[in-house]
């Protein structure tokens, strides 16, 4: 096993991954931006060095710089976590070549399967089925239009190198294609140093379903089960659930069997996950393959009790997988809630600031990874994500409803969240009733008036229940039972000043 591992990452990923290397007796170098100097990563990292300004084009995204770093610290391997450079196979070779590991798959398998025209090729010749579109990457607005036309209206402009929505535009008019297209091309050479899009025929009332799948350097192949991503807000998931409401054991087995054997194919090793789309016949079709760790693998930790970034660096390591397909086990349910630093009820505007309060929720069967905490900056420069909440029930209804009480106790001031929104979505008959696909966001919330929580105080509020807190922990008068201090507070905590006092 390795002694000295550097994440070339940011934010709760780079907090999770420390996590698991402090439990597993490494030590951990982390990489900042200026913007990031204070960030809870680089305080909770053994070392850290600064690797440029603000922007992630002269930061997080500075190849030569981060192997640098790692050079620098004695670092012996690098863990990409998710975005950035996690699925840069350029990036992968250049860790290899300075003598250092990967924590993810070869350069070689990222180009067949990272590549979203690659993987639909090596798949298309696997006999699973693809979605209809373009057979390689596109790079010019006539040539798209012409796929377009083939495959029939509406089409998705897809990235052809990364994945989570960048680099992706839904088309529904031949005449709006030239200009979504360069949007499209330019957004994913922003997010991922590479500018080349795909066509796709848009499926209309689609589930997405993903398969967790982990491979070592031995030939072991196996999956984790699926997550159901449907939940979505422009082509970006916000809230993540296993096992689907969709999928009986039939199918799940044949669509975790497509995704083993799509890492087999290339020769895998490491996590990855296999997505699909189901359409309202219950038909599957590859999607793409995320040759990386994804922002929703704690619902997969959860119902299984594996720890992934565990399982990456053993296998990164030289190390077989410890169990067979048929030894895994998948207890209960879990979700997974992204909070975000945005406006719901302003088109999602990112919502800038300082955390002026957070308290976090908590309790049996509770989850949060985070990389912010009170007196941190969202900063105009990163993914304005707060926090990912997780929770876990011994069935659907539990976990749900572990997940409205564990966000009804979220207490945030400085920055409006995405908390209601998420809360909303909890609440609605067709979201409990499993009965959704990847409109319900677009079709659902309109003219939504969000109801106030605790996770979106304004700055009065937490100011007052911080005096009122102050004031209630010193001792009553004598022959008092209750200072006028404690019964405001306990009438604040009663959620009826809340109400008044939020934004």
């Amino acid at each position: 096993m390795f002694k000295k591992i550097l994440i070339a990452n940011r934010g709760e990923i780079a907090v999770r991954v420390i996590r698991t290397c402090r439990e597993m007796g490494l030590r951990t170098v982390a990489v900042y931006s200026q913007a990031d100097r204070l960030a809870l990563h680089v305080r909770m990292a053994d070392e850290a060095y600064e690797i440029g300004p603000p922007p992630a084009r002269e930061s997080y995204l500075g190849q030569d710089k981060i192997i640098d770093a790692a050079k620098r610290s004695g670092a012996e391997a690098i863990h990409p976590g998710y975005g950035f450079l996690s699925e840069n196979a350029g990036f992968a070779d250049k860790v290899a070549a300075a003598g250092l590991v990967f924590i993810g798959p070869s350069g070689a398998a990222m180009r067949q399967m990272g590549d979203k025209t690659a993987a639909r090729q090596l798949m298309q010749n696997a006999g699973v089925p693809t979605v209809p579109g373009s057979k390689d990457a596109v790079d010019d607005p006539h040539e798209a239009q012409a796929i377009a036309e083939r495959v029939g209206f509406p089409v998705l402009i897809k990235a052809s190198a990364g994945g989570g929505g960048k680099g992706m535009r839904l088309v529904h008019r031949a005449e709006d294609l030239p200009a979504l297209f360069n949007t499209a091309s330019s957004e994913a050479r922003s997010a991922f140093d590479d500018g080349r899009v795909y066509i796709e025929k848009y499926v209309e009332t689609p589930r997405h379903i993903e398969f967790q799948i982990i491979a070592d350097h031995h030939g072991n192949v196996v999956h984790l089960g699926e997550r159901e991503c449907s939940i979505q807000r422009r082509h970006q998931k916000v809230i993540e659930e296993s096992p689907s409401t969709l999928l009986d054991e039939k199918m799940r087995q044949q669509m975790g069997e497509a995704a083993v054997e799509a890492a087999r194919r290339c020769g895998y090793a490491n996590a990855g996950t296999i997505e699909f789309i189901v359409d309202k016949h219950h038909h599957f079709y590859f999607l793409e393959m995320n040759t990386r760790l994804q922002v929703e693998h704690p619902v997969t930790e959860m119902i299984t009790g594996l720890d992934l970034v565990r399982l990456q660096l053993e296998i990164a390591a030289g190390g077989k997988l410890p169990f067979r397909q048929e030894q895994i086990e998948r207890r209960g349910h879990a979700l997974e809630c992204r909070v975000y630093a945005e406006d719901p009820e302003n088109d999602f505007l990112p919502s800038i600031g300082k955390l002026k309060h957070m308290q976090r929720p908590g309790g049996n069967g509770v989850r949060e990874d985070s990389g912010v905490g009170e007196g941190d900056e969202i900063s105009i420069y990163y993914d304005p994500m707060i926090a990912k909440l997780i929770t876990w029930g011994a069935s659907r209804d539990e976990a749900i409803c572990r997940m409205r009480r564990a966000l009804n106790e979220y207490e945030i001031a400085g920055v409006r969240t995405t908390i209601p929104f998420c809360l909303w979505v909890l609440q609605h008959a067709k979201f409990c009733a499993g009965e959704f696909d990847t409109h319900f966001v677009q079709n659902e919330f309109r003219d939504v008036q969000l109801a106030a929580t605790n996770g979106q105080l304004d700055l009065t509020a937490a100011a007052l229940a911080a005096v009122l807190y102050r004031e209630s922990q010193s001792p009553p008068p004598e022959n008092e039972t209750s200072s006028p201090a404690h019964t405001s507070y306990r009438a604040w905590k009663s959620r009826g000043w809340k109400q008044t006092l939020r934004v």
